[in-house]
């Protein structure tokens, strides 16, 4: 997740549905053992993603 900054706007927008992705699939994947840790670390990233789309645009 480093180097959001030299990321176009397109990528980071694929990679914020692909994050939000995987963020879906542990919150509902009730079956198996979750990983709290990983949970957070992909909510972290969607934050910085939006964070660094918000700043371009503003």
């Amino acid at each position: 997740m480093k180097d959001i900054t030299k990321k176009s706007d397109k990528d980071l927008q694929k990679t914020l549905r692909e994050k939000r992705e995987d963020l879906r699939k542990i919150r509902f994947n009730v079956s198996k053992k979750r990983d709290p840790k990983a949970a957070r670390n992909i909510k972290k990233d969607v934050a910085r993603i939006l964070t660094e789309l918000n700043s371009r645009t503003a």
